[in-house]
């Protein structure tokens, strides 16, 4: 079992690169199929959010992963390695442990990254890319998470990224209840911006998707209305705040639609939050006079003022993570003995079948049964003990008082 965990996050990589890296849902099961097939790694689940995509591996060959993750999506090896991490075995389990317990989270103690982490678990077992070391490492990881979050207050007053959204936009309007809002996409982010922005009371909200059956119930539960995406170039210009958050590989607001979009609100303000990885909206925008644009990583600095509470229990949360880890490091390196253990009883068995065959014909010849009995005794005690007996007699110093100390462990032999 040679567990690995890789990938790139917002601690390692800037946002540039992070899209480059992302797995888009439409190829994810591709992804899990082609690295599993290829034989590069017998098993795989793949991390994908706006902040890190991760792979988590069990592989001999960590090299051949991370070739793997370049050649998929097209980008040139050194230019990924500078922002790549490669953790190994118990550094690949901590890894795990910390980020769903969302310790690793650019909002410290989030806890929309636990439920991104089970969506990967679950699209790797639909995949039919969990084994063993997997499904017990998230197991395990889940298992920590709720401990953590049950016996300490990482998470107590967490600032979400939505609640950060409703700040930045205080900072641009007087009053977002004078604004109209739209919210591109229906996922969970999106979900829990509408919930912020809903409780200021804005003038209007309004839900783009580009399926109706995702977008109507969000827009229902919200009083919102509802348009597909190929009206945002007529309906832009009548919203003052947008955040947007699609798995689109491709950006959906571009320079031009914006400039056209300004023009005709005669130059006043956009407000626009993008939290998609990659990103919703064309980078060039960020340049324009009157569109206040927010990406994932304009978020950062926002999103860890208020966390002195949070900072506190963090040596509580490693200090469980620590133990989970040496437990979990501990039933890796016992399944890492089950082949040689196999072999010890397979040898034993053998021994036995054969002096029992040999009893079987001596009784049949109708030797005495008790002299039988105690020719398999001692036959079996011979060759059971064959082994270390002739390793004692073929070594001499430190390596002889080694053998001697772990055979005494061994068969709890007590000697001068």
């Amino acid at each position: 079992m040679q567990l690995l965990a890789l990938g790139v996050n917002h601690h390692t990589a800037p946002l540039a690169i992070r899209e480059q890296v992302a797995f888009g849902p439409e190829k994810l099961a591709q992804a899990l199929h082609e690295l599993t097939q290829s034989q590069r790694a017998s098993e795989v689940a793949i991390l994908s959010t706006c902040n890190r995509t991760e792979l988590y591996c069990n592989t001999p060959a960590p090299e051949e992963v991370t070739r793997w993750l370049a050649d998929f999506h097209h980008i040139e090896r050194r230019e990924l390695a500078p922002y790549l991490y490669t953790l190994p075995r118990e550094k690949a389990a901590q890894h795990a442990f910390r980020v769903a317990a969302g310790l690793d989270s650019m909002v410290l103690g989030e806890t929309q990254i636990l439920g991104q982490m089970k969506q990967a678990v679950q699209a790797a077992e639909e995949a039919g890319t969990l084994g063993l070391l997997l499904h017990k490492l998230f197991q395990r990881t889940f298992s920590v998470a709720k401990e953590v979050r049950t016996s300490t207050e990482i998470g107590a007053n967490s600032v979400s990224m939505a609640a950060v959204a409703v700040r930045l936009a205080e900072r641009i309007f007087p009053s977002i209840q004078d604004q109209a809002c739209l919210f591109i996409g229906a996922g969970e982010m999106i979900e829990l911006c509408l919930t912020h922005f809903a409780a200021q009371h804005p003038r209007r909200m309004t839900v783009a998707n580009r399926t109706a059956e995702r977008a109507r119930p969000l827009a229902e539960r919200f009083g919102a209305g509802m348009i597909p995406l190929t009206e945002l170039p007529d309906e832009l210009p009548g919203y003052d705040i947008i955040v947007t958050s699609t798995a689109s590989p491709l950006p959906i607001l571009g320079k031009g639609m914006l400039e056209r979009a300004i023009r005709q609100r005669r130059h006043r303000p956009i407000f626009i939050v993008d939290l998609a990885v990659p990103r919703d909206v064309e980078a060039e925008v960020a340049d324009m006079d009157d569109v206040f644009l927010y990406s994932v990583d304009d978020l950062g600095q926002a999103v860890r003022e208020g966390m002195d509470n949070r900072v506190a229990q963090v040596a509580q949360a490693e200090a469980i993570i620590e133990t989970s880890v040496e437990s979990f490091v501990h039933w890796m390196e016992g399944r890492e003995l089950v082949p040689m253990i196999r072999s010890l009883r397979d040898s034993a068995e053998r021994h036995r079948r054969h002096e029992i065959e040999k009893a079987e014909k001596a009784l049949a010849r109708g030797d005495d049964p008790r002299a039988v009995l105690e020719s398999m005794s001692h036959a079996l005690s011979n060759k059971l003990l064959h082994a270390p007996s002739h390793a004692l007699n073929h070594v001499n110093g430190t390596e002889r008082d080694q053998l001697v100390r772990v055979i005494s462990q061994l068969y709890g032999l007590h000697h001068e």
